[in-house]
């Protein structure tokens, strides 16, 4: 993600020479925290939101929880400017220290994982309705009449495009369809949204059942913290910005809180929109992919299907890429300290093996996952770390160095290390629901 953003800032910013580092506007940065941050997550928010218990404990929730978003980003913006470090591992690494940065480069790796395995359950999911509707409309036949055929399977067709498609694209050094196509999740996003809320109030009656399941008691306190992975997978763009901050021309702190709240309202705005009207839509029925929801054959959602689609199709090669440099650059370090030198081909064979492996394992965890929600509590546990425990950990560690007033020192090194406590507590549920989730598949 952070690759996606320096490639957004270096097609938005225009800087007068090219010998200049490009410098981004307030626009230009509003635009690319709402690309990091607006994506498929959005397919699961009317579920969440039905999990939660309902509209007004799920915006409760959201809204609490955008307190800590924004000032994540406003407290990984603060170490990016007095680290003077551009990427999100880096910042973490100088002011928190060497464990700490090598903590952080695992988890982003494993996070860029498990969201290459989302992005593959939901085109699988968008094959499986596409295919339906491809069927309805040659024969004329009900999806109830629809044969079963191993090569008509979303299985297969998903491992015919990972084979033809995805891996093509992924294994190259540099990708660059990037710039021609990472617009497209926002693109997505948006027109899913108004979908969503065209389709409530085209329908004729709304009937479906909207009461929450457990409405007092253990399990109501249970359903509300449910949400909290799905909002930290959807808001999460904080492993790019400091990427974005640190090409801005004003790079003023309380000018980056102004960005951050923007940025963060009107990604509150399109998923909030999403989830409610969805929620309403379908009401305790609703799928953990909202398209799910929707029949084959509507027109509408196609061309959303169609969208996310190939909006995903073309950023898991960016995603997998990040994450295999990681791996590889390990690799390469060790084959340098034991022969000295690293040649091009040790290079080229590492990264084909990593990319081959990395697109096979993914595949086959989307493939026996049964629906998106599981894959979104792992993420979500994930993202915990890149949204509240590394930014609590950097304002704790400033603190120590900094030449603040006592009181300030003692405040935000309070809030710091609420911080860190309120990740580690959606670490943990988010860890203990795909847990339980996986046992109940026993």
């Amino acid at each position: 993600m952070e690759e996606l953003a320096r490639e957004s800032i270096s097609l938005l910013a225009r800087s007068a020479s090219h010998a200049d580092p490009p410098r981004l506007g307030s626009f230009g940065a509003v635009f690319i925290m709402l690309k990091s941050a607006l994506g498929a997550g959005l397919l699961n928010f009317p579920w969440a939101f039905q999990k939660a218990g309902g509209v007004k404990t799920a915006v409760s929730v959201e809204l609490v929880s955008l307190v800590f978003l924004i000032s994540g980003l406003v407290i990984l913006g603060y170490a990016s400017s007095i680290s003077r470090q551009n990427t999100y591992q880096d910042v973490v690494r100088e002011v928190c220290g060497q464990a700490v940065g090598q903590l952080c480069e695992v988890c982003f790796c494993f996070n860029l994982f498990m969201i290459c395995v989302a992005f593959l359950v939901v085109v699988q999911d968008q094959l499986e309705k596409l295919c339906i509707s491809l069927y309805e409309m040659v024969t004329g036949s009900s999806e109830g009449e629809m044969p079963y055929h191993w090569y008509t399977d979303q299985r297969f067709a998903l491992f015919i495009m990972c084979l033809v498609i995805i891996l093509p694209l992924s294994i190259p050094k540099e990708i660059g369809i990037q710039k021609y196509t990472s617009v497209l999740g926002t693109l997505a996003a948006t027109y899913l949204c108004v979908a969503v809320i065209v389709k409530y109030y085209l329908m004729e009656n709304h009937t479906v059942i909207i009461t929450p399941e457990h409405s007092q008691g253990v399990g109501s306190w249970a359903s509300m913290f449910s949400v909290v992975p799905t909002i930290c997978f959807g808001f999460q763009c904080h492993e790019a910005c400091i990427a974005i901050y640190s090409s801005m021309e004003n790079q003023k702190l309380s000018h980056w809180v102004v960005i951050s709240v923007v940025s963060m309202f009107f990604c509150l705005l399109i998923y909030t929109l999403t989830g409610v009207y969805g929620f309403m839509t379908f009401g305790r029925v609703v799928a953990s992919d909202i398209l799910m929801s929707y029949p084959g054959n509507d027109v509408v959602m196609i061309i959303s299907r169609l969208l996310f689609g190939i909006s995903i199709i073309t950023i898991y090669p960016i995603i997998l890429l990040l994450g295999r440099s990681v791996i590889l650059n390990l690799m390469l370090r060790v084959q340098r300290r034991r022969r000295g030198i690293v040649t091009h081909s040790f290079e080229s064979r590492c990264r084909v093996v990593l990319t081959v492996i990395w697109i096979a394992i993914t595949l086959l965890i989307a493939m026996f996952v049964p629906d998106m929600g599981e894959v979104i509590s792992v993420i979500g546990g994930i993202s915990a770390f890149f949204i509240f425990i590394f930014p609590g950990l950097c304002l704790v560690f400033t603190m120590q160095t900094e030449t603040v007033n006592p009181k300030v020192r003692v405040i935000l090194t309070v809030w710091g290390i609420t911080t860190i406590v309120v990740g580690a507590f959606i670490f943990g549920q988010s860890t203990t629901i795909a847990i339980m989730e996986l046992l109940n598949k026993f």
